[in-house]
């Protein structure tokens, strides 16, 4: 070492050699560890560690942007390459199907010939999106924001309550009112799903097992084709319609049947949808089986949270009940949450609006006061259905995709927003009826099977709600059709900056303040004046109209 040799040579007189040494290796050592060596009496100098340590912690905040750009990038080109080799594997066995013995005529023949629609969903293994945010502190803390504030709704009509009636007031009145003639619902979602999982099961299996032994297999199939339409419209269209009209069903016990009674029709259509074509294809081959599949995969599908069918998905390897629990539990604690939004901000608003005169004043004031509970219930049916109702049944079915929804809040355009706020209709609507329009009519016509999804998904909406409030007011329909329409096409995908995604939520809570404003003025204004014989026009009429001149 430098100070041994300096000891040594100090004890035979060589000072000045020690100096020269000691001053060269000062020299050689980093400035960091010079400033050490500077400090008095050997001690550290504390002043200048911390601000050391500063400007590292500023030089990583200034690298980490970069990395995480970089890390993005890659990513990226990594999920696209994945992309393009499955493309080059569904083009390299798509060109096995024509093996170079065929003659060029032959060749031209099977170009000039519609294929059928290409591959469908994949599904893989992946969590939901929520699941994963949660386990980040600053989201989470976001999600207790939410529990603080149904807290504060508890307590707000606790002591509204007290200070009317003088004693703490705890039922729940609306709830058992909305959910009311609950055998009825049962019994009926019971004969709907057990009537799904025989007749279009049966149907397929006979007309599959029949049809590669007709000798006329167009009226074959077009007997059983009308036996399943004839199954969708009366059996499961009509019948649970016709049950919640004459039961007079309180609105959410109609939500449950009605809501029901559609997602077992996109079902059944499902399984025949991707079941036929197999068939159909093994007839082709003239191969010896007929691809028929097990009474317990079609009832599997049946409960899955997807409206595709496969014979198989993706499981996890066991359940998670104390996950089920807290999604079921985060269920109920929604439901609550919406009683006390009826209760605190709905009700005492349009209580009595129908008793007042119409003026324009009156409804920019309603549609402004609606846009907080509006958007509130908004976030209360994505987390109550789209993630937790959904996830606990995936979770109970070991089911593994997840991927119901995706960030839609960061949607800088409807078009991204209608693909990721509920992405197990989506699929549906775009495999089902997006495709399949441009497979019968052509690729030419985008625009018009865009509209004809648009005009599908807005009816069958307006549908629901009408059967459901028990009067037609086609607010959403005209909202989906007018400015959905217009926005999906002035609000693209070209648009990325941050100010489309303000504008994208600023039209999402007015829309959500016109939906709860005039749904809620009409529920009124059919109460406060009912029709002693209504007829069918009646019901078409807009009551709140009117309903102020009565008074």
């Amino acid at each position: 070492m430098a100070g041994e040799d300096c000891v040594r040579k100090r004890r035979s007189g060589s000072s000045t050699t020690c100096k020269t040494s000691e001053n060269e290796e000062v020299q050689r050592r980093p400035e960091s560890e010079r400033s050490f060596q500077n400090s008095s009496n050997g001690r550290v100098d504390v002043d200048h560690v911390i601000t050391r340590k500063m400007q590292l912690i500023a030089e990583a905040e200034q690298l980490k942007p970069a990395f995480m750009k970089e890390v993005d990038s890659h990513f990226t080109e990594f999920v696209n390459s994945l992309v393009a080799k499955s493309v080059l594997l569904d083009s390299s066995s798509s060109a096995s199907l024509f093996p170079a013995s065929c003659s060029e005529k032959e060749l031209h023949k099977a170009k000039t010939l519609r294929a059928p629609p290409e591959h469908g969903k994949i599904f893989t293994a992946r969590r939901s999106l929520l699941d994963e945010l949660f386990e980040v502190s600053h989201i989470r803390t976001i999600y207790h924001m939410f529990i603080a504030l149904l807290i504060v709704f508890i307590l707000s009509t606790l002591l509204v309550d007290f200070i009317d009636e003088g004693r703490l007031v705890l039922g729940f009145d609306l709830l058992v009112f909305v959910f009311g003639k609950f055998p009825v619902v049962f019994c009926t979602w019971l004969c709907m799903f057990c009537a799904t999982v025989i007749i279009p099961y049966n149907l397929f299996v006979w007309w599959a097992q029949g049809y590669c032994s007709s000798s006329h297999r167009v009226l074959h199939s077009l007997f059983y084709g009308m036996l399943f339409t004839l199954f969708q419209t009366a059996g499961l269209g009509f019948g649970p319609t016709y049950i919640a009209v004459s039961y007079a069903l309180p609105p959410a016990s109609r939500f449950i049947v009605i809501l029901e009674q559609v997602r077992l029709v996109m079902k059944a259509h499902s399984f025949v949808r991707e079941n036929v074509p197999r068939v159909l294809s093994s007839v082709k081959d003239k191969s010896s089986t007929v691809p028929i599949p097990r009474i317990s995969q079609y009832l599997y599908f049946l409960f899955a949270p997807t409206l595709i069918y496969r014979d198989n998905y993706p499981r996890n390897p066991m359940i998670r009940w104390g996950y089920v629990a807290t999604k079921f539990a985060q269920v109920l604690g929604s439901l609550f949450y919406a009683y006390y939004i009826f209760v605190r901000l709905c009700i005492p608003q349009f209580r009595n609006s129908s008793q007042e005169t119409f003026s324009l004043r009156g409804l920019v004031l309603c549609i402004f006061n609606s846009i907080l509970p509006g958007v509130l219930i908004l976030f209360l049916v994505f987390f109550a259905f789209l993630h937790c109702w959904l996830n606990a049944f995936a979770e109970m079915l070991r089911f593994a995709d997840r991927m119901f929804y995706k960030d839609w809040w960061n949607s800088t355009s409807y078009a991204n927003y209608y693909r990721t706020w509920n992405v197990v209709v989506h699929d549906w609507l775009y495999y089902y009826a997006y495709r399949d329009f441009l497979w019968f009519f052509g690729k030419k016509f985008k625009a018009a099977a865009m509209l004809s999804v648009f005009t599908v998904s807005a009816a069958v909406h307006e549908y629901v709600l009408s059967i459901c409030f028990g009067y037609f007011y086609p607010v959403l329909f005209c909202l989906f059709m007018c400015f959905g329409m217009v926005f999906n096409f002035i609000l693209n995908d070209r648009r990325k900056g941050p100010i489309w995604n303000v504008i994208m939520w600023t039209s999402l809570f007015l829309g959500q303040g016109v939906i709860i404003c005039l749904y809620s003025q009409e529920w009124y204004a059919r109460q406060y004046c009912p029709m002693e014989n209504p007829t069918f026009l009646d019901y078409l009429k807009p009551r709140s109209w009117s309903c102020h001149m009565k008074i």
